[in-house]
């Protein structure tokens, strides 16, 4: 198979999925549970579907053997490895994965090791077919977290414990791959380490220097590289490891066959003594001198990747694998930091490195990294799949990881632009030139969707345009037909509409046209030209009797003029465009305007009025820029059809307004409930409009948007 190409012109695609079982404390978080995966194999041939030729995949001790001496159950392991091999796509099969092994070891004691070879000597015999190993992934990184910032199980904090840690770790390697290869002796050790580089001024140069040392320790041990002359040789003796251990290493060398190199945009850091000028949570010291440790690409004092490849194969000269190329952001930003890894790996490529692969971990996503998994909150980041569903629902990445492993390319008019990472990209504040490339086209720049998507695309460097005039007639008609011909744009983005129930029956022919022939004229002219079309409708459509959330299969039964021609415009767009992205949504609330519910709950209440509000209509706000950075992602994962997007979870108005009123210290008494029956409305509004998505794609919990809200409105 392809992984043992010699200093290949392309590197093949790998994928990975995020699958650690990680301790804090006496609790274990595992993040295939946390998935689903342990119930089925859908997601396991929707990663196959993709072309891939090698998967890292997990064969975790902690799963498989929780108990001392226990009878370890291979029946899940080889159901999903069968498919792998159905496939032929490769198993790296991982056995610990920033974990700290099962409850009865840890990473400090002397059982760690011995214990971790037993389980691999299991494994291999249970699966004799495979070839490559990863026994504890990143052991560095793992012993840092563990041992030297006591973030995760068994929470030290001290260089002795650190190194403990990690040389208990490496032993394990050593040991694991022993025994592994004689079940078979052809297995191959796939050693994954993150790409680190440490960056500072120039007071801090000893620290610098120190850290880039550090960093190689992983493959330095197992490479047999950690004598008497060794920079760090001192410091290992000088906390608590005996020099036999050391010479363990020089004598049982177990250098990797091949490198796994993990780059992620906090691989590389700066270190400045200034720390005023830095946020609370990255100070920190050594015992020295106080810093702030911050990531390197703030502070434009990035090497890069592709020197960072050069600079391991020039130090080691070992086949080279990109293992995890992952970023939690938008999905464009997602995949420009995938393409430029696979940039700088060809580059390196060029210059004379082994470099055999590029990796897209986290293919399934992953729970609660934004913490480092010291918090459980459930908190999700897609991959190339997005699988909060349920259901993996492939989404850009994956089509390019797809088009990447057949040797295609991959093209995006988005893939070109600078990710905000990148020192070049322009500033979130400043205009983007919409000649550069081809544009975002947005029917209105001016109304609260319009701004929005400004917004968004100013921060994501989308370029964007928009059309001057109002949607009238044959006035409109000709200028877009104009602005595609002139901008050529990738996909149009209808943010026209009358949303205000009063206004709508006021001018009801207004309404129809704004609300379903403008949206029909934009999905014809996308038709023609084979563009991306999205526009949004309203929970209108519905007439509330349904008392539980409505679906995107619901029929639509409106009550008023804005609801019959929201869903007039849905039947329309659809008919003429069955490819148009079509948005439903609830009343929303932005943090940048002041038309909207919210606004006009705390105006009132501070003014010392009474604000009666329906106790019985029940509804699920949404906060715009939830709204549109979900709209721009599924609009360039190119899914079309109708969807539901709203903030996760329901309220009543009343109760919305208690706790708008409570979040400003407001008085609640202020607010008083009725039913809505006693209202007194003339026009008839669903009492019930809750709406849920049931195509794999959940915005933020209401409680959570209305925090951003109003630290957005505070800052």
């Amino acid at each position: 198979m392809g992984i043992e190409k010699q200093h290949p012109s392309l590197p093949e695609i790998w994928g990975g999925i995020e699958c650690s079982i990680n301790r804090v404390g006496d609790h274990y978080s595992d993040q295939f549970m946390d998935m689903g995966c342990y119930n089925g194999t859908d997601y396991i041939n929707a990663i196959a579907d993709t072309g891939i030729c090698a998967l890292r995949f997990p064969l975790l001790w902690e799963k498989h053997q929780p108990h001392k001496n226990s009878r370890i159950d291979w029946t899940w392991a080889k159901q999903q490895l069968e498919i792998l091999r159905t496939r032929e796509i490769i198993p790296i099969a991982g056995l610990v994965h920033h974990g700290s092994g099962p409850a009865f070891t840890a990473l400090n004691r002397d059982d760690f090791a011995p214990g971790l070879a037993a389980y691999a000597k299991q494994t291999a015999e249970a699966f004799p077919w495979i070839e490559y190993y990863t026994p504890v992934n990143e052991p560095l990184t793992t012993a840092r977290f563990s041992g030297l910032y006591g973030l995760w199980y068994p929470h030290k904090n001290n260089a002795a414990d650190f190194l403990r840690m990690l040389i208990n770790q490496l032993k394990g390697v050593v040991f694991a791959m022993k025994e592994i290869r004689k079940v078979n002796p052809l297995a191959k050790l796939v050693q994954t380490e993150d790409l680190a580089k440490a960056h500072s001024t120039k007071l801090l140069i000893y620290q610098r220097n120190f850290e880039n040392h550090r960093r190689w320790l992983t493959f330095d041990l197992l490479c047999g590289k950690v004598t008497k002359q060794h920079p760090l040789w001192q410091y290992i003796i000088e906390n608590g490891i005996e020099e036999k251990t050391l010479i363990f290493f020089l004598e049982n060398p177990c250098p990797p066959d091949i490198m796994g190199l993990n780059y992620y945009v906090t691989s590389e850091r700066f270190l400045d003594e200034k720390i005023e000028k830095y946020p609370v949570h990255t100070h920190g010291g050594n015992g020295r001198h106080t810093y702030a440790d911050t990531e390197a690409v703030r502070v434009n004092r990035c090497t890069g990747l592709q020197k960072l490849l050069e600079e391991t194969w020039q130090r080691y000269h070992i086949p080279i694998a990109l293992t995890e190329v992952h970023m939690d952001c938008t999905r464009e930003e997602q995949l420009r930091w995938f393409n430029q890894a696979c940039n700088a790996s060809k580059a390196a490529i060029r210059n004379g490195a082994d470099i055999r692969a590029v990796t897209a971990w986290s293919l399934l996503g992953a729970y609660d990294w934004n913490s480092l998994l010291v918090h459980r909150h459930k908190r999700y980041e897609t991959g190339a799949f997005d699988l909060r569903k349920g259901n993996p629902r492939p989404t850009a990445l994956a089509r390019m990881v797809s088009k990447l492993s057949a040797n295609s390319t991959y093209d995006h008019p988005l893939l070109p632009g600078k990710g905000w990472w990148d020192k070049a990209r322009a500033t979130k504040t400043q205009n983007i030139p919409i000649l550069q490339s081809s544009p975002l086209l947005i029917t209105n720049l001016n109304n609260s969707l319009g701004q929005a998507l400004v917004r968004a695309c100013r921060q994501r460097n989308i370029p964007y345009t928009g059309l001057g005039r109002s949607p009238v007639n044959k006035i409109f008609s000709r200028e877009i037909e104009s602005a595609i011909d002139t901008y050529h744009p990738w996909a149009v983005i209808n943010t026209c509409g009358i949303w205000e129930i009063d206004e709508a029956e006021k001018n009801t022919d207004s309404c129809f046209h704004i609300n379903a022939e403008i949206p029909a004229l934009l999905a014809e002219k996308c038709r023609q030209h084979g563009l991306p079309f999205l526009t949004f409708s309203s929970h209108h459509v519905f007439d509330g009797n349904k008392q539980a959330p409505y679906v995107e299969t619901d029929e639509v039964r409106p009550l008023n003029t804005c609801g019959k021609s929201r869903a007039e415009g849905e039947r329309l767009v659809s008919s003429v465009y069955t490819d148009a992205l079509i948005i439903r949504t609830s009343p929303f609330f932005s943090p940048w305007d002041e038309k909207h519910f919210i606004h006009d709950i705390s105006a009132t209440l501070r003014k010392g009025q009474l604000y009666i509000a329906a106790d019985d209509m029940i509804l699920s706000p949404t906060y715009i820029p939830d709204l549109i950075r979900a709209a721009l992602d599924i609009l360039i994962d190119e899914e079309k059809g109708l969807w539901h997007i709203c903030n996760n979870g329901h309220t009543s108005w009343a109760e919305l307004a208690r706790v708008i009123a409570q979040r400003q210290h407001l008085p609640a008494s202020l607010v008083q409930p009725k039913p809505a029956a006693e209202m007194n409305w003339a026009i008839p509004q669903p009492r019930y409009s809750v709406m849920e998505n049931s195509k794999g794609f959940t915005l933020p919990s209401l409680e959570e948007a209305i925090d951003k809200y109003f630290r957005e409105k505070a800052a």
